[in-house]
């Protein structure tokens, strides 16, 4: 032990720097109003996050952020995020493919040789799928759309899994909004490089009336793309790597998801789909 002590004596600490955050004075921290959950957990803690700043390209951490467990921490379901993507794929997929059935075929009118007396076999049209160039037997008929419904709480959960997905792996970034200073091209690929959001991102506000700056700045980027809250779903999520919310974002996404999860009646969104409904 005498002789490790003295091998202490001379080490000096190294301190990295593992990251470019810069926490925000205190005044700041007051200013940004604490989240108030509807429908209150009564098993789980409300997980945290950091509300983040876009007008700098250097980090700013505004506060912490309480997210509702129900839906930025439910249960994974692989298989729920499967069938969403499965579907958002299919049902707006039209086949063109298209065979001719024996009546669609040229000529063909006329029996090609009398029933009885040459040791034939009887036939009425060269056009018979029998003969070659003839029609083609349960062959596919265009347009054959692929368009379903996919039941309404599968979809549901589809969008709260995908939530806690990105937010478990720490590809969820919550802002609060999304005005940046300019329109230039090179300040939200630098912002967007320094915080290491991943080559892809995806913007998500309340409302569809995006501001002037980001919206041009993003336009000609086709891997940086703004989306409402209304047109929110599983498949972009999935293929961008970073989801980036406003603080509006996440209130409107949690009061609409927890609405449904917590409705009493149910009947109307379980009934069948129908094309015409409203």
């Amino acid at each position: 032990m005498l002789t490790v002590l003295p091998k202490f004596r001379n080490c000096t600490c190294i301190a990295r720097k593992y990251s470019s955050a810069v926490v925000s004075s205190t005044n700041q921290n007051e200013n940004i109003e604490i989240r108030k959950l509807k429908f209150p957990p009564k098993y789980q803690k409300p997980r945290q996050v950091w509300l983040e700043n876009l007008d700098t390209i250097e980090e700013t951490k505004l506060g912490l952020l309480d997210l509702h467990p129900s839906i930025f921490a439910a249960n994974p379901r692989i298989d729920l995020i499967h069938q969403n993507v499965k579907w958002q794929t299919l049902y707006r997929y039209v086949s063109y493919a298209h065979t001719k059935s024996r009546f669609e075929c040229r000529g063909g009118g006329r029996k090609p040789w009398p029933q009885k007396g040459l040791g034939k076999a009887r036939h009425g049209s060269i056009r018979s799928p029998l003969f070659k160039g003839g029609g083609i037997i349960h062959g596919p008929k265009s347009p054959t759309p692929h368009f379903y419904m996919l039941p309404f709480y599968t979809r549901l959960f589809g969008l709260t899994s995908t939530l806690s997905i990105k937010f478990a792996q720490d590809d969820l970034h919550v802002v609060d909004n999304l005005e940046i200073p300019t329109e230039e091209l090179s300040y939200i690929e630098e912002l967007v490089k320094s915080r290491n959001w991943g080559p892809s991102v995806l913007f998500v506000d309340d409302t569809d009336i995006m501001p002037i700056n980001i919206t041009a700045a993003t336009d000609t980027i086709k891997h940086f793309n703004l989306m409402p809250v209304y047109g929110l779903n599983v498949y972009s999520m999935l293929k961008h790597d970073t989801l980036v919310l406003t603080r509006s974002a996440v209130e409107l996404i949690e009061d609409k998801l927890l609405t449904h999860l917590h409705k009493n009646d149910t009947r109307a969104v379980m009934s069948k789909f129908k094309v015409d409904q409203q």
